[in-house]
């Protein structure tokens, strides 16, 4: 096997990619998109001078429509000002009802990751449709005045309609980029708009066209690939399929949904790959690599476009007039609605997200206000009526939002259970739909490495299902999976799916072969072969963010077991679940053969399809996918993408073996390119809500009984803490612990970090906190643990009363002084731990190492 394509065979594959990717945007643009030149990031603090008549011009498909456009004036002549800023404001099922769209007379809703019919993530399906028609019949009752204006809702229905239990669930973005088929994507558009609208919604916020250039970003999986040809193929495919074809009958029709091609722009260029961070490139980077899937996608008729959280050069992209106005809706003739992202119009400076002028100055039609909408709205209505936003603005943004309306003909449909998939529940998960999910996955899969042509196995073996991925749903499933972060659900939650191991099973079983599952690999009878599937947990939108591409740390426990399986003389076939390629070359060096499945989704058993032959011996399916990410050599090769200067990945661009190529094979370097413990020890250990890779947050009652959290809400069995997910700058972005009675939080370190050298270095643990309430006994302490029988304990109490009250202080508790009370600063298994007692109410956003900090905890006395 060669680790590497020819400098000519990807130059060729490169050139065919950007053939077929362009010729669906040249063919409707005036303007050109140029071939991806280097990532290069500028410096200095300017911005970069933005020239709109350089960027492309894509044809918008629909021609004007003046009968359209006098319905449009003629309500618009009747309509208050009143009701006007109310179409242009977005709140979230979670923070409105029915009667308050009825009296502010909103124009739109979403349901956010963590919002659900009655605040559950697995509401059935008719709770959902029950939901959608309360909302509709609120927007259009006149009974207290106003208009019947139709609302819309929009919902993150990005791989499937993957808020609703039951519904089919494709392979995220990162493996439909694998298997650089548009028919295929088309068709899954297709199905995802006729689940979206079983439920009663009729927006979807996809697709992602984001171009990643930083595989450490939490989003990278939203991609379709680094490149922005493959990008622009695949992306104009999703929005015809979620809309229908721009001038056929079909397009916006009760089968179809509108779309939201987001973030616009730059999302995925950000510097160190920080979610909502700042994209530091020059012009020609951010036209040809950053809004590559852009051009196509306005030109399929994509009917919104979403601002991104991200700046460019330094300038939010909710207040970047010359992008949002200039650029998008003028040179790039979108002639949709601009709809913002969670409050990210707070993020413009001199905003807030109650009072934000500026972004819809500068191009936004619609502010995603989810929990900010009533103050959002009464400072708007306030601007408008002062001047300070010009009629004339709110005007075009409230055309913009009914022109969509009108488009859909949602003046004249009833409500949405009686439109004509309402209510449809045997489509969720039907079995056309799941074959076209499962044709999805085997052609996603990418095999890279099949030493002695292992692949594929006869069925008629006796064989292992190992690894913690191998019978989880939510595992091979990932992030947006009904909850925000794809975390915290069960089997039953799944009623439409198959995972891995049930694939396997099902055709094993069926050939005359034996199938057992054992997720640590500790199996009953020796296998002949045993498959081990393991990979990164669910996680979504910053939460995934990493310092570096190593994965987990290289502290998993996955490589121990291929190990020990080996070594019992097993061959070992890896499966590896992912959002994005990882260092994983110990994994791939000591398994026989290793697949980059992704996340497939609920159709674990296309993984099956391709890894076993049938029972006559032939192979079923053969692979198909082909790397649209490089895999790193290194574990600090995070930004190593094709077509840079230097490039020079593992894997490059466009790999992937199949089962003619053959299996031969050179050990892989092992050393991961990192200093020390970095993996671990350089990254907050808990931040933006959850606990980060090589960490566990934990909960502790009482009764002593120590539980995992593993969702936003969590609540001891004895109910002495409960924990909340609350909001800061970002949605969810901190953790608020209630104590009713005696009880602990901590992080637990799945393998112990050795700290001394940062002991003697001065550092400390830092906490971002903020007291809510203190307990009437004052009692509290920080605690860390190091290993059997070893722990220390510093009084808190103190320190949180001098903490301003209802405010975000930073904590610190220096490790030296945890040395002075006992702990083993070199084997730290819990490195952060706080003890409560009842009414005492917390509140955490972040916990790490550090200098910096508010106040600190002191010393024990020597």
């Amino acid at each position: 096997m060669t680790l590497r394509l020819s400098a000519s065979h990807l130059s060729m594959r490169l050139r065919s990619l950007r053939i077929g990717a362009l010729a669906c945007v040249v063919a409707t643009c005036t303007g050109v998109l140029h071939a991806a030149p280097p990532q290069a990031a500028t410096t200095g603090t300017d911005p970069v001078t933005i020239h709109p008549d350089i960027w492309p011009q894509p044809v918008w498909p629909l021609p004007p429509d003046p009968a359209l456009e006098r319905r449009i004036d003629a309500l618009m002549a009747t309509l208050s000002v009143e009701e006007k800023v109310g179409q242009i404001i977005q709140g979230d099922i979670d923070s409105i009802t029915p009667d308050d769209v009825r009296k502010y007379r909103l124009g739109s809703i979403l349901a956010g990751g963590g919002s659900d019919p009655g605040k559950r993530y697995n509401a059935p399906p008719k709770d959902w449709l029950a939901l959608a028609d309360a909302f509709w019949e609120a927007s259009m009752d006149t009974s207290g005045g106003g208009h019947a204006i139709p609302i819309i809702w929009g919902i993150d229905a990005v791989h499937g309609q993957s808020n609703i239990v039951g519904a089919t669930l494709f392979p995220h973005n990162i493996g439909l980029g694998a298997t650089r088929d548009p028919e295929l994507i088309r068709e899954i558009g297709r199905i995802t708009a006729i689940e979206t609208r079983v439920t009663g919604m009729e927006w979807t916020f996809a697709p992602t066209v984001a171009v990643p250039q930083d595989d450490r970003w939490g989003r990278t999986y939203e991609g379709y690939s680094e490149s922005p040809e493959v990008v622009a193929m695949l992306a104009p495919a999703m929005v015809e399929g979620l809309q229908g074809k721009a001038g056929t009958a079909d397009f916006l029709d009760d089968r179809h949904v509108m779309t939201t091609v987001k973030h616009f722009l730059g999302d995925g260029g950000t510097t160190n790959g920080k979610d909502q961070g700042d994209t530091r490139v020059s012009e020609t980077v951010l036209r040809d690599v950053h809004a590559a899937g852009y051009v196509p996608s306005i030109a399929a008729g994509a009917q919104s476009v979403m601002a991104s959280y991200n700046s460019v050069n330094g300038q939010k992209m909710h207040g970047h007039k010359v992008l949002l106005t200039d650029v998008l809706k003028g040179r790039m003739q979108f002639g949709g609605f601009v709809v913002g992202d969670w409050n990210g119009h707070g993020q413009v400076p001199g905003c807030s997200n109650t009072d934000c002028a500026q972004a819809f100055n500068a191009g936004l039609d619609m502010a995603m206000a989810p929990d900010s909408w009533k103050g959002l709205y009464e400072t708007t209505l306030a601007h408008v009526k002062s001047g300070d936003i010009p009629i004339a603005r709110l005007d075009d943004a409230v055309r913009r939002i009914l022109r969509v309306k009108f488009r859909m003909g949602l003046f004249e449909k009833p409500k949405p259970s009686q439109r004509t998939l309402g209510g449809r529940f045997d489509l969720l998960g039907s079995p056309e739909h799941r074959a076209v999910a499962r044709r999805a996955v085997r052609e996603s899969l990418v095999l890279l490495k099949n030493a002695g042509g292992i692949l594929p196995l006869s069925p008629k073996q006796r064989i292992l299902l190992a690894g913690d991925g191998a019978d989880n749903l939510a595992k091979q499933s990932g992030g947006w999976t009904l909850t925000w972060q794809g975390g915290g659900t069960h089997r039953d939650d799944f009623p439409n799916a198959d995972s891995i191991w049930d694939g396997f099973r099902k055709q094993i079983e069926a050939a005359g072969g034996k199938a057992e599952l054992a997720p640590d690999g500790k199996y009953q009878v020796k296998p002949d072969v045993a498959i081990v599937v393991f990979g990164e947990d669910p996680y979504a939108e910053f939460q995934g963010d990493l310092p570096n591409l190593m994965f987990k740390a290289g502290k998993s426990g996955d490589l121990e077991m291929i190990k020990r399986l080996k070594a019992d003389g097993i061959p070992v076939v890896a499966v590896f679940l992912s959002g994005r390629p990882l260092w994983v070359n110990r994994e791939i060096n000591a398994a026989d053969a290793f697949v980059a499945a992704w996340l497939p989704g609920s159709e674990g058993a296309g993984i099956a399809d391709v890894l076993l032959r049938k029972p006559d011996g032939g192979i079923q399916f053969d692979f198909h996918g082909k790397l649209s990410f490089s895999w790193p050599k290194r574990a600090d090769q995070f930004a190593n993408n094709v077509g840079q200067p230097g490039y020079d990945p593992l894997f490059p661009f466009g790999y992937g073996l199949t089962y003619a190529d053959k299996g031969t094979w050179t050990p892989l370097p092992e050393d991961p390119g990192l200093a020390g413990d970095a993996g671990q020890r350089d990254q907050p250990w808990f931040d933006r809500g959850v606990a980060t890779t090589g960490m566990t947050l934990q909960l502790a009652g009482a009764d002593g009984v120590v539980m995992d959290v593993i969702h936003p809400a969590a609540t001891t069995a004895d109910g002495a803490l409960v924990m909340r997910a609350i909001n800061t700058t970002v949605q969810e972005g901190a953790r608020q612990f209630d104590f009713r009675g005696p009880a602990q939080v901590r992080l637990h370190a799945n393998a112990p970090l050795d700290l001394a050298s940062e002991a003697q270095g001065g550092m400390a643990v830092i906490a971002t906190l903020r007291v809510d309430a203190l307990p009437a006994d004052g009692a509290a302490a920080f605690m860390v643990g190091c290993g059997e029988g070893c722990r220390a304990e510093l009084p808190l109490g103190p320190t949180l009363a001098m903490l301003p009250r209802g405010q975000w202080s930073q904590l610190a508790v220096p490790l030296r002084c945890l040395q002075v009370a006992g702990a083993d600063a070199g084997n730290l298994s819990v490195p952060f731990a706080i003890r409560g007692s009842a009414g005492l109410q917390l509140s955490l956003s972040q916990v790490a190492l550090g200098t910096r900090f508010d106040q600190r905890v002191e010393c024990p006395p020597q």
